[in-house]
Formats: structure tokens, C-alpha cells, sequence
């Protein structure tokens, strides 16, 4: 798969998605590794929690790595949710969380790294005109 071919998978509809530029941003932020994106409900986030963290509940993003890139799985509830609790739009919480997930798939880990992931989301978000991050809202 080169990276023009990108996969956006999604599996719970949500109004107004803007398929094709999710697809360009996810494209432009994975800088050549190969990423899949999985937008879903929090029914399968909570699965997908629960069986790979341990943890029994819905969140709102979840990063798989491997050795080219890997895959990230966000919950549409959980965007909306926490879009219309920060005030913005679900198309610009979903690119946070994918930004958040791919900075994840590169090997940074906002919980042990001295605030490198931080540093390097807010330069993103300032390239791409996007609200405060997750890092930024929870302090961690």
C-alpha cells in the first residue's frame, strides 16, 4: 500500500463526515507510513478496549502500532461528544484524535516522554488551525 492509499474505514456513519478530507489530512500526517483509520461507535471502541488494554469502557481513540505504521480506531460518539463539550466541530475532533493516534503509532507516549508527544501535537495543531488537543485539555 503506498501512502496515497490511506484507508479510511468507517463503520457508524455520522452526518456531514467529509470523507475525502479526512482521507487528505490522515494522508499528510502519517508522513509515508502505512495508517488505517477505523471511525466507529463506542460499542466497538469498548470491545476494542477491553480486550487489548483491559480497560471495560468506550474511549475515544485507540493506536495499534506496528513496523510500517499501524491503525487507529476513533469512536464518533466520543468526537461528538467532546466537540460539542470544546466547542468546535466533529470534523475537527476527529482530526485531533487522529493526529493524537498517529503521534501514538510514531512512538511517542504522552505518559512517559517528558513532553515530547505534547510538543510535538501542538506543532500540528498549529499547522492545521486545529483546537487545544486531548494532552492539553486532560494535563497529561
Amino acid at each position: 500500500m503506498s501512502p496515497d492509499d490511506i484507508p479510511l474505514l468507517i463503520r457508524h456513519s455520522a452526518r456531514g463526515l467529509r470523507k475525502k478530507e479526512l482521507s487528505d489530512f490522515l494522508r499528510r500526517i502519517s508522513l509515508g507510513r502505512e495508517v488505517i483509520c477505523l471511525l466507529t461507535d463506542d460499542r466497538e471502541l469498548r470491545r476494542l478496549n477491553r480486550r487489548f488494554r483491559g480497560s471495560d469502557y468506550a474511549t475515544d481513540v485507540l493506536s495499534f502500532p506496528n513496523q510500517n505504521g499501524g491503525e487507529i480506531a476513533i469512536s464518533l460518539e466520543r468526537a461528538a461528544a467532546q466537540a460539542a463539550g470544546h466547542g468546535h466541530t466533529v470534523f475537527d475532533e476527529i482530526r485531533i484524535l487522529m493526529l493524537h493516534g498517529v503521534l501514538h503509532l510514531s512512538g511517542l507516549d504522552h505518559e512517559s516522554d517528558s513532553g515530547e508527544m505534547a510538543r510535538a501535537e501542538r506543532r500540528w495543531r498549529r499547522k492545521f488551525g486545529l483546537p487545544n488537543g486531548l494532552i492539553e485539555r486532560t494535563g497529561k
